[in-house]
């Protein structure tokens, strides 16, 4: 059953008013932005050079004071300029970029899920998708489009849909037909524009490469799109003239954005800065246009280089939750955003952003559990450690003040730690306080999610005293963070042990209700239990990783188990930026104080995933076609 998150309460608002782009007329919607405090003051991680950056500097702050950010407002959205000079637009990429980490793979329904979320967040953009990649991707881009793309908020708030695609009709079109049903559309297309690109991959010239881009961009455009975004791919190690030219074409051919990827990680702060700056300066038109950061975090530079681009005037960033992605990954949403408001009025001359920051840590628990890529316990901002202090020194001085070894207060990313958690839950909790303490966490269950994790929660606290936020959070993952059911546990008995071979038996129900029954013996508990479901699902996978971790301390915790397979059968979809085939890997999670039962239900979580996913039916080209192999 899908999960129900907390969403903003939609007032039906008439479509003309937010009909897509009136610079003459703009509409009057505005979204509240919070205040939120943060002491004391930290100066900026890196250098910001005049000669390579210009961010403006109105007031600065005193250094013996606390400075209060004023609340403001989210600027009416006109696709190619914003109202307000200082507003950051924040673009989401982690259903796209972050989807292609290896074992992220989503089904449309967690798709729609993290959109819901990132809406409750605030994101500006939503990148949904590459449409063309999969029937899958596809329809998960359509469906977002159409749910959380028409959720407009009293405010006016809604999200822009956002679709990838290669410069081809081919996938332009494709795009466009799953992200048109939104309210606010948009089309990003993009084509390779470094020297090794164009001619290793490409094998094209630069002119071939410039019309290329100009015919496609105008091609969107045609469709009825007026919301049009370009990158030119690698244009950290392209020729700047070039791209001042190309950009200079694509403006002239109606793109509204402009955005420059560093698609390799290989630049630093001040040059990402000149770069932005340089094209600013130097492209014919731009004033006409948004421009906007990719960073990857090959050398562990992405937020670094986002913030650098921000302050030489880019107006849109592109991020993912986590910072998941290709490789090492993207610029993370939570450490940029945080950034921006920790130093909003001082250093970086008063950008700010439209983000909800009391949703990042329940995104992030999100995505995390979806994707099953864990969190680093260090990561910034939504890691495990974050706000943990073990250092006597530390501590001392926390309990005196929290101001002391804390610049962000856990409360404003909507954290809780665990020694405040104010109700603490016991076995003589009923429903109430059960539903209380999950809407407090973020959780807006349905009642029947509810009265499953309600029984789950009863068996756990028969066997522990207190029943923390920790194990809470790991019952509504294995509840409600799961795939459409095919297959579900239903019993399982294990012998192992040193005195012979390890059995299990399994029961299984399918779809249907239909039981089965298998028995196996294995090297062990695990591994005989696995070997009896795939007797009775008959899937021939192969098991790639196997993690468990316990997530609160003691012997009687909760074991949260994560797998990651992959699929004998042909499991593919089109990669963005290469064009190759790529396989599929599937991650499942399971939690239990068993680690057995746990164990299994990761692994039938991951198949039942790969089972439910959709896969793009061949498509014959037609014999004239403008597509670039990219």
């Amino acid at each position: 059953m899908a999960a129900v998150f907390s969403t903003p309460k939609f007032s039906p608002t008439p479509t003309t008013s937010i009909s897509p782009l009136n610079p003459i007329t703009p509409h009057h919607h505005h979204h509240h932005h919070s205040p939120l405090h943060f002491s004391p003051k930290h100066s900026f991680p890196f250098t910001l050079k005049k000669s390579a950056i210009s961010c403006s500097h109105p007031q600065q702050t005193p250094s013996n004071s606390t400075p209060t950010p004023s609340p403001r407002r989210r600027p009416n959205y006109i696709p190619n300029r914003i109202s307000d000079p200082n507003y950051v637009r924040i673009f989401d990429t982690t259903l796209r970029d972050g989807e292609q980490s290896p074992g992220a793979a989503l089904t449309s329904k967690e798709k729609l899920d993290i959109a819901r979320q990132l809406a409750k967040l605030g994101v500006d953009i939503i990148e949904a998708g590459f449409p063309a990649a999969s029937k899958d991707d596809f329809e998960a881009v359509k469906a977002i489009a159409k749910e959380v793309g028409n959720a407009v908020d009293a405010d006016g708030y809604v999200p822009v849909i956002c679709g990838l695609s290669r410069c081809n009709e081919k996938d332009i079109r494709r795009a466009w037909e799953a992200v048109k049903y939104a309210k606010r559309p948009r089309i990003h297309t993009f084509i390779a524009t470094s020297a090794i690109h164009m001619e290793f991959k490409l094998r094209k010239t630069k002119e071939q490469v410039i019309e290329i881009a100009r015919s496609m961009v105008s091609f969107a455009r045609s469709l009825g799109c007026d919301d049009v975004e370009f990158s030119p791919e690698d244009a950290g190690r392209s020729d700047k003239e070039f791209l001042y030219e190309i950009l200079g074409e694509v403006i002239k051919a109606g793109a509204t954005t402009l955005n420059i990827p560093d698609t390799v990680g290989i630049t630093v702060p001040t040059e990402f800065g000149k770069l932005i700056s340089d094209i600013k300066a130097n492209t014919p038109g731009i004033e006409n246009v948004i421009i906007s950061t990719h960073c990857q975090n090959d050398l562990g530079l992405s937020t670094a280089n986002t913030v650098s681009g921000a302050c030489a005037g880019a107006r849109q960033l592109e991020v993912t939750i986590n910072g998941i992605g290709e490789r090492a990954g993207n610029a993370s949403l939570e450490e940029v955003v945080m950034i921006l408001k920790c130093h909003e009025g001082d250093v970086l001359g008063g950008l700010y952003t439209g983000i909800n920051t009391r949703h990042i840590y329940m995104t992030s628990k999100m995505v995390e559990e979806y994707t099953g890529l864990h969190v680093q316990p260090h990561k910034a901002i939504v890691g495990p450690n974050a706000f943990a202090h073990e250092s006597g020194i530390h501590q001392d001085g926390m309990l005196k003040h929290k101001g002391t070894y804390e610049i962000i207060a856990p409360e404003d990313i909507g954290y809780e730690r665990s020694d405040e958690a104010g109700i603490v839950l016991g076995k003589l909790s009923g429903r109430h306080a059960l539903r209380k303490r999950l809407e407090e966490l973020g959780y807006e269950l349905d009642n029947e999610q509810l009265e499953n994790i309600f029984w789950r929660f009863k068996a756990v606290a028969d066997q522990k005293k207190r029943v923390t936020d920790a194990d809470l959070r790991a019952l509504v993952s294995d509840e409600v963070f799961q795939p459409e059911v095919v297959w579900k546990l239903h019993d399982l008995q294990v012998t192992c042990g040193t005195l012979g071979l390890s059995t299990a038996t399994v029961k299984l129900i399918d779809a249907d209700g239909t039981e089965h029954v298998a028995c196996s013996v294995g090297t062990g508990p695990v591994d005989s239990a696995y070997k009896a479901v795939d007797l009775i699902v008959k899937e021939p996978v192969t098991l790639l990783e196997y993690s468990m971790i316990a997530v609160t301390e003691g012997i009687d915790a909760i074991a949260t188990t994560r797998v990651l397979i992959r699929g004998e059968n042909s499991h593919t979809a089109t990669h963005a930026y290469t064009g190759e085939t790529v396989h599929r890997t599937f991650s499942g999670i399971g939690a239990g104080m068993d680690i057995v039962v746990s164990s299994v239900k990761a692994y039938i979580g991951a198949l039942n995933k790969m089972l439910g996913f959709k896969e793009e039916p061949p498509v014959k080209t037609p014999a004239k076609t403008t597509s670039v192999s990219v």
